[in-house]
């Protein structure tokens, strides 16, 4: 073949080339305006799709709001630091700021007790009868700055107490409380659901122990009423009611403590060991209590 033949051959197939890049780009353009026209038209016609995924986040919030809190109150909860007396964290579910007047007999057991925390703790005075390894027992128990867990089944509900290793039932299978119980040192519970609030009534309290850590006293004719309610996931909320016509001149009534979910943690073991106590009164406890010597 002659150049020139080879020339006329390249401009054909340049043409062709050509030719057939303006096709493809008219196809191109069919095809885009199509996939415009259609994606309107499913804009035109469905607008409760785009309008649902527009606002995910209220309608969600609007079905929280209307959901009724659970009857599911296990975990194990911790209650918040903050108290009633300075320098003593938490220790306020007994609040002793709505504490009423004392009967003669309870005033008589409250001026005995010695406690060992607030205001009229004496190092080395002290008679709280955690000090003789003594159980503690609702309303203290509850009162107390450590964990606690709460497991439910069918027929009661277990409250599983760090602090001595406790074990405590309150019966939800619908049994009354007992007319003349034995005292112990945790009473006989039995709970119902109000509501979304889970009432605890107590009875059947002996008398070796106090309400809290303050020495205020615990008689044989308390009746406790408990209100727990879970605010949300991580927070419940616990009320106690002391009834004891005994010790004091009208129902005691505390505000509201809160407590927090503590998901990863696991109740350990803490025991009363009396060789322990007595260990840590001889050397921190009572020497605390005795007064310098004067200097020379």
């Amino acid at each position: 073949m002659t150049h020139r033949g080879i020339l006329q051959v390249g401009r054909m197939l340049v043409t062709r080339s050509v030719a057939n890049c303006a096709l493809q780009r008219k196809i191109a353009t069919v095809m885009l305006a199509s996939s415009l026209i259609l994606f309107g038209a499913a804009v035109e016609l469905a607008p409760p799709l785009f309008a649902q995924s527009a606002i995910p986040s209220e309608a969600a919030k609007t079905q929280n709001a209307a959901a009724p809190l659970s009857h599911d109150l296990s975990g194990v909860w911790m209650q918040y630091p903050d108290g009633d007396v300075p320098g003593v964290p938490g220790m306020n579910a007994v609040s002793n700021r709505t504490r009423p007047p004392l009967t003669p007999w309870g005033q008589a057991k409250f001026d005995a007790a010695k406690p060992l925390v607030g205001p009229r703790a004496v190092p080395g005075l002290e008679n709280n009868p955690e000090l003789r390894c003594e159980p503690d027992g609702p309303p203290k128990l509850l009162n107390l700055p450590n964990p606690f867990e709460i497991i439910q089944t069918a027929n009661r509900v277990l409250m599983f107490f760090e602090l001595g290793h406790v074990w405590r039932t309150v019966w939800t299978d619908g049994r009354p409380l007992p007319k003349d119980p034995d005292p112990s040192y945790l009473g006989y519970s039995v709970g119902k659901w109000e509501g979304d609030t889970f009432v605890v009534d107590t009875i059947g309290f002996n008398e070796k122990l106090w309400d809290d850590s303050y020495g205020n006293p615990r008689s044989d004719a308390t009746h406790l009423t408990e209100r727990y309610r879970r605010l949300n996931r991580d927070t419940l909320e616990m009320q106690i009611i002391i009834d004891d016509p005994k010790a004091y001149t009208k129902p005691w009534v505390s505000p509201p403590k809160l407590h927090k979910l503590e998901p990863g943690w696991e109740i350990a073991e803490w025991f009363c060991i009396l060789e322990e106590h007595n260990a840590y009164d001889e050397v921190v406890r009572k020497p605390a209590g005795i007064p310098e010597a004067p200097k020379k």
